[in-house]
């Protein structure tokens, strides 16, 4: 069976609806999926019904970011993690109250961005962003507002020729903290509403990772048995831009723990 627990919708970043990824994945064959959008199951509802109409079994899905920091690494500093919640009451207050209160802060945070990007403008003589560029950011935005959506509408715009030189040039330096969240409210909050947590692509190069704090495989899991091991039920052992060297790392770790194993494309 082809299975594919790690994919976003237009509901957080992605690019294609729930009925576009539905329709893609039972032309792909696959089996079992589920919709992990950031800080969002908006698409939750939808995405179980139309699974179930194609013969495609679903689980609910989410992937929340987590403040985390560690003492010997990073000197203290705290960095992003990402952890995949599955299997869940999609209808858990709770949970459904957490992820409203994120997405008004991301509204929020989006404002201090546009606000350092359009100090940048000035010193590059760019005329600034105004609050009608803000609506228009926003009416772009079927789900939670993130900052690729601002990085596409700097593209639309001409300032830059794709998302990956937006962040390159602005977004990266002119970033704003993500909502305080840390990994035992994250670990409270699925596994109090039915679900499972899992710790998303580990060694991502290019991701939000444990990359950040180290390149060792050994060290990453050091770290995880000392401080994420007991919030956690698996690991994202299989991912698009894993090498066999991660995967087969990851797959041992998880069998030595009793861990759950996970994988997905992350597609977007």
């Amino acid at each position: 069976m082809k299975i594919d627990l790690h994919i976003h919708s237009n509901c957080s970043d992605g690019k294609f609806t729930v009925q576009e990824i539905t329709k893609e994945a039972k032309a792909r064959n696959i089996g079992l999926m589920s919709i992990t959008d950031h800080d969002s199951i908006d698409s939750q509802e939808t995405a179980i019904n139309l699974a179930k109409k194609n013969g495609i079994r679903y689980v609910s899905g989410v992937e929340l970011n987590v403040t985390f920091s560690h003492p010997r690494y990073n000197e203290g500093k705290p960095v992003s993690l990402d952890f995949l919640g599955y299997q869940f009451d999609v209808k858990n207050k709770e949970l459904k109250n957490k992820l409203q209160q994120i997405a008004e802060y991301r509204e929020e945070r989006a404002v201090k961005i546009l606000d350092n990007i359009n100090a940048e403008f000035g010193k590059e003589g760019i005329e600034k962003l105004t609050k009608t560029d803000f609506k228009e950011i926003q009416a772009s935005v079927d789900g939670v507002l993130g900052r690729p959506h601002i990085a596409d509408y700097l593209v639309r715009k001409g300032v830059v020729r794709t998302r990956q030189e937006a962040f390159d040039k602005y977004l990266v330096k002119c970033d704003v903290p993500k909502y305080p969240l840390y990994i035992e409210e994250v670990s409270r909050l699925v596994r109090n509403a039915g679900g499972i947590i899992v710790l998303a692509h580990p060694n991502d190069p290019h991701g939000t990772s444990l990359v950040t704090l180290t390149k060792s495989l050994r060290k990453q899991t050091e770290i995880i048995e000392e401080s994420i091991l007991r919030y956690i039920d698996g690991v994202e052992c299989w991912h698009s831009r894993n090498e066999a060297q991660t995967t087969n790392h990851y797959i041992k770790f998880a069998k030595k723990h009793g861990l759950i194993m996970t994988g997905g494309s992350d597609c977007h």
